[in-house]
């Protein structure tokens, strides 16, 4: 009787590890998919301590590693690695022949390979929007997750526009809709479908997808609501649709499948590698100069920039004339109250959860509840994303477009101020002035990688709150150099 022979696949993709191991035959013996959140030693070392409670750790297995964070792990276990198109290319020639268009969408990344006499395959570049982390991004803003948006989805009604090209912007599209009482079962699958428009008008770029479709990779997998928004505007029969078992682990099996000619090892000789290796290659070759070499260097600068404060006097003592501001950002609501002396007496910065309005009511209930009599508010302005909205709303005095209000606070405390940078909730902005006058303004357009959302989005998905995460960041001993896409916006 013929030994078996087993083979196994680890794919360590931007957001989650998976592993397989299978036999001569295909058949799966072992299938994990677990999130690493950027600590996949840890997450790979768990996976494999699972597989050892249905197979053998000294069973001799031939591996190959492939996907977009692999590399450094296949040099710490001393295996092949495989590029992540080819394996998933292997996979479906092997196991669903009759394919002829795979669309595979992970957490970061989306591609569509068209099968024929010629293959043809289109990936994303530096923006993840419309992959598995745009929709979580989403998720948040109906206070749910991605399985919970596909629940809702599933009761839909109406479709609106959302932008995905970029998730930053796109929470421009839906905040509204909440705001407007538009059902959350409408706008998930309005969400899953900008994700289709995306992946459609981004990656095929006018080559027909035709024939039979084959639907891969994990939101593809756990969300059959995305599915169908595919299949609805592909407008596929049902026998043109492929939705092959597994279809998450598709490039881990296509490891597996070219691991045939590998030397073989077992689960305790990774495991020891993964516990004892030289894991040098998994960490970046070459880095920025830190911020602060130690902390004190970060105590001087805090204390430098401490020196550049707005006075600010007690608002219980104060009377008199006041002038109230308010700036009705992307993300975020700010109000100032100053008193006729240009001195704080009162401010208040936080989300805005979605509804810019109501926020501002609730800060201006709070400051009138801490405001004593023989207080004027002689007039109010407001600025930002929610100008026109609060102006009308709530009657404000003057309305003012945020470039100018921010040269005008800047001039206040440095006349001879000639450059002002803006980093928003989800725009960022570069202000030139010359003769008293703003000369240039440059603002970004259809990304929004390093505003503040998508800053404080990066910093969940590492389970940090944003100030522990820029915490972090300043005393970081070898920053990363990258390009401003790859964290997803």
């Amino acid at each position: 009787m013929t030994a078996q022979h087993y083979y196994g696949g680890i794919d360590v993709g931007s957001t989650t590890v998976k592993l397989v191991i299978m036999d001569d035959q295909h058949k799966t013996h072992f299938a994990r998919y677990e999130r690493h959140y950027s600590d996949v030693k840890a997450a790979t070392e768990k996976i494999m301590k699972e597989a050892i409670a249905e197979i053998d750790s000294q069973t001799p297995i031939s591996f190959t590693i492939t996907g977009s964070g692999g590399i450094g792990l296949a040099n710490l276990l001393e295996l092949k690695f495989v590029q992540e198109v080819i394996a998933c290319t292997k996979t479906v020639e092997t196991l669903i022949p009759e394919t002829n268009v795979a669309i595979e969408l992970g957490g970061e990344d989306a591609k569509i390979t068209f099968f024929g006499a010629s293959l043809e395959q289109r990936m994303n570049g530096s923006c993840a929007g419309g992959t598995g982390a745009f929709i979580d991004q989403m998720a948040t803003l109906l206070k749910t997750d991605a399985n919970g948006l596909n629940e809702l989805a599933k009761n839909s009604e109406t479709i609106y526009p959302i932008a995905s090209r970029c998730g930053v912007f796109a929470k421009t599209d839906v905040q509204p809709l909440i705001n407007d009482g538009a059902r959350k079962e409408d706008i998930a699958a309005s969400i899953f479908q900008a994700v289709v428009n995306q992946t459609i008008s981004g990656l095929a770029a006018g080559h027909k997808i035709k024939g039979n479709v084959a639907f891969l990779g994990g939101p593809l997998y756990f969300m059959d609501q995305l599915r169908v928004r595919f299949i609805d505007t592909l407008k596929l029969k049902p026998e043109q649709v492929i939705f092959p078992e597994d279809p998450q682990l598709f490039v881990a099996k296509g490891a597996c499948l070219y691991a045939v000619d590998q030397p073989q090892t077992n689960l305790d000789e990774l495991i020891d590698k993964l516990e004892n290796g030289d894991d040098s290659g998994m960490h970046p070759s070459s880095s920025l100069e830190p911020l602060f070499n130690d902390d004190n260097e970060l105590q001087e600068f805090r204390k430098r920039h401490a020196e550049a404060k707005v006075e600010t006097r007690d608002l219980e003592s104060y009377r008199g004339t006041a002038f109230l501001g308010i700036d009705a950002g992307s993300t975020t609501t700010k109000v100032a109250l100053i008193s006729d002396d240009n001195k704080l007496l009162y401010t208040y910065y936080d989300s805005n959860d979605g509804d810019p309005l109501e926020k501002t009511k609730q800060i201006l209930r709070d400051m009138d509840s801490k405001m004593p009599e023989g207080i004027t508010i002689g007039k109010t302005a407001v600025t930002g994303y929610g100008e026109h909205l609060i102006k009308n709303a709530l009657q404000v005095d003057v309305g003012e477009v945020e470039t100018v209000a921010h040269y005008r606070a800047a001039h206040y405390f440095d006349p001879e101020v000639d450059f002002i940078l803006d980093i928003g909730g989800q725009d960022m902005k570069a202000m030139t002035i010359k003769n008293d006058a703003l000369s240039t303004i440059k603002l970004n357009e259809a990304c929004s990688s390093g505003c503040g959302s998508f800053l404080e989005t990066f910093a969940t998905s590492l389970k940090y709150n944003i100030r522990d995460f820029a915490q972090a960041a300043l005393l970081a001993r070898t920053p990363l150099i990258w390009a401003h896409g790859v964290p997803s916006s």
